[in-house]
C-alpha cells in the first residue's frame, strides 16, 4: 500500500503527466454531460422508458445511455468506428489505399481525411434511421423541421465526439476514441453493482462477494488473453558501415494470441440478429420459423451461444488474416538483413510465420469465444442481467484493453523521469522488450 501511494505521488509530481490526466478527465466530463443533453423538440418525459434490445442495447452500452435518452451524442463515436473499420478493410483489398498506407505521414493524413468524410456520410444515414426509433408523441414541434434539425445536430455531435477523442490522444493520456467508449461502458457499472447487491440482500451478501471474486478472475483471464504473445526470434546480420559494426543482435517478432481484438465479437454480434429477423418474417405461417425466431432472440439459449461462438472463431481467423501479413513481415525482414534462426529467408520464413500464427490463433479464438458467451452463462447462473454483461463480451475486452494501454503510457512517463515503475519489476510486461521492426 505504501508503494501504491508513492506511485500516485510520483505520477502527480510530473507536471506534464499531471496536466494530461486533468485534460483527459475534463474532456471525459464534457462527453458525459453532452450525453444527457436531449435533442431540441423532444419531450424527454414521453420517450419510451423501456431498455433497448438487440443491437440497440449494445450501442446504448457503448454510449453510456445516450442512445436511449435521444441525446445530441445519441450516436457518439460509433459512426467514426464504422468508418475506420471500412477504411481498414479497404487498405487490404484496394491498391489505392494500400499505396496510401505505404506513403508515410502524407498517406496517413489522406486516409484520415477519407475516414472523416466517410464518418459524416455514415452519421447522416444512421441519424436518419435512428430518428425513426423515437416515438412520434415525444416530438413536440413540426416533425419535418425536427427531423432535418436533428440529423444536423446528431452529425455535429458525432464530429464533436471525434474531436474530443483526438484531443484526448494529443493532450491527454491514452487513446481518445477508446477512452470515450470505455467511459460509456463504465458509467453503467455503479448502477449494475448496486442493483445486484440490492437484489441479493443481506442474506445473499456472501453470494455477491463470490460473484465479485469470479469477476476478478475473469478480468485476469482477459488480461492474459490481451497481453499474450508468441515471440519469434530474429537474428540480424552484422554490417560494417563507416568502420563501425552494426547489427548482429537478436530481437523478436511478437505475434499476439488475440491479434484481432474485439472485432470478431462485434462482427459476430451483428450477424446474430439476422436469424431472428428472417424467421420473424414467416413466424405467423410456420411454427418452425417461430421457434427459430424465439431461440435466436434469447441470448441465453445454447443454440444462440453455439452459433455465436463458432462465428467468433471464424471471424478471428478472418480478421487476423487480413491484419497480419506474413509475406510482408518476411519481406521486411529480408530487406533489413534479418532472418529467423534455422529458417531460410523469403517464402520459407513467410510459411513459418503463417504456421505459428495459425497455431496460436486457434486457442486464442476459442478463449475469445468463451469470454464472449460468459455474460450468458452468468445470467443463467442467476446474476442480474445488467451486472452479467461485465463478465465478458465486448464491454470487458474494451475496458481491459484501454486500461492496459493507459497504464503503459503512465509507466513510460514514470520511467522517463527515473521514477520506479508501477510494477515491482519496473515495467509492465511486454513494454520494454526488443521488438523486430516489421
Amino acid at each position: 500500500m505504501k508503494k501504491f501511494f508513492s506511485t500516485i505521488r510520483n505520477i502527480f509530481t510530473i507536471e506534464e503527466l499531471r496536466t494530461r490526466i486533468f485534460n483527459t478527465l475534463g474532456f471525459l466530463l464534457i462527453f458525459r454531460l453532452g450525453s444527457f443533453v436531449v435533442l431540441p423538440g423532444i419531450d424527454p418525459n414521453l420517450l419510451d422508458a423501456g431498455e433497448p434490445t438487440g443491437i440497440f442495447a449494445l450501442l446504448n452500452t457503448f454510449l453510456g445511455g445516450a442512445f436511449s435518452r435521444a441525446s445530441i451524442f445519441a450516436l457518439g463515436i460509433m459512426p467514426y468506428i464504422s468508418a475506420s473499420i471500412v477504411v481498414q478493410l479497404l487498405t487490404v483489398a484496394v491498391p489505392y489505399f494500400q499505396k496510401l498506407q505505404k506513403d508515410g505521414e502524407s498517406g496517413r493524413k489522406k486516409i484520415n481525411q477519407i475516414t472523416r468524410v466517410l464518418t459524416i456520410a455514415i452519421t447522416i444515414f444512421q441519424a436518419s434511421a435512428y430518428l425513426t426509433t423515437i416515438p412520434a408523441e415525444a416530438v413536440v414541434i413540426d416533425p419535418f423541421t425536427w427531423r432535418i434539425a436533428s440529423v444536423i445536430i446528431i452529425t455535429g455531435g458525432t464530429l464533436f465526439c471525434m474531436w474530443l477523442g483526438e484531443k484526448i490522444t494529443d493532450k491527454g493520456i491514452g487513446n481518445g476514441i477508446s477512452m470515450l467508449i470505455m467511459i460509456g461502458i463504465i458509467a453503467a457499472l455503479p448502477g449494475a453493482l448496486i442493483a445486484e447487491s440490492v437484489s441479493r440482500g443481506m442474506e445473499g451478501m456472501l453470494l455477491f462477494i463470490i460473484e465479485l471474486a469470479a469477476l476478478f478472475f475473469v478480468v485476469m483471464g482477459v488480461v492474459l488473453l490481451t497481453q499474450a504473445t508468441r515471440r519469434i526470434p530474429v537474428q540480424y546480420a552484422k554490417q560494417v558501415i563507416g568502420g563501425k559494426v552494426y547489427g548482429g543482435q537478436r530481437q523478436y517478432i511478437p505475434l499476439k494470441v488475440n491479434a484481432s481484438g474485439v472485432m470478431p465479437i462485434i462482427f459476430a454480434q451483428s450477424l446474430m440478429f439476422i436469424p431472428g429477423m428472417v424467421a420473424g418474417l414467416w413466424a405467423d405461417e410456420s411454427d418452425i420459423a417461430a421457434s427459430i425466431g424465439a431461440t435466436f432472440s434469447t441470448y441465453t439459449s445454447w443454440q444462440y451461444n453455439l452459433v455465436f461462438a463458432l462465428l467468433i472463431i471464424i471471424f478471428t481467423f478472418f480478421y487476423t488474416a487480413i491484419t497480419v501479413n506474413p509475406n510482408q513481415i518476411a519481406d521486411d525482414l529480408k530487406r533489413n538483413g534479418g532472418f529467423v534462426p534455422g529458417i531460410k529467408p523469403g517464402r520459407d520464413t513467410s510459411n513459418f510465420i503463417d504456421n505459428v500464427l495459425s497455431r496460436i490463433t486457434l486457442p486464442g479464438s476459442i478463449f475469445l469465444a468463451i469470454v464472449a458467451i460468459l455474460p450468458a452463462i452468468a445470467t443463467l447462473a442467476g446474476v442480474n442481467q445488467q451486472f452479467a454483461q461485465f463478465y465478458g463480451g465486448t464491454s470487458l475486452l474494451i475496458m481491459v484493453g484501454v486500461v492496459l494501454d493507459t497504464l503503459n503510457q503512465i509507466e513510460s512517463y514514470l520511467l522517463m523521469r527515473h521514477y520506479e515503475g508501477m510494477m515491482k519489476s519496473g515495467k509492465i510486461k511486454g513494454r520494454s522488450e526488443n521488438v523486430a521492426v516489421a
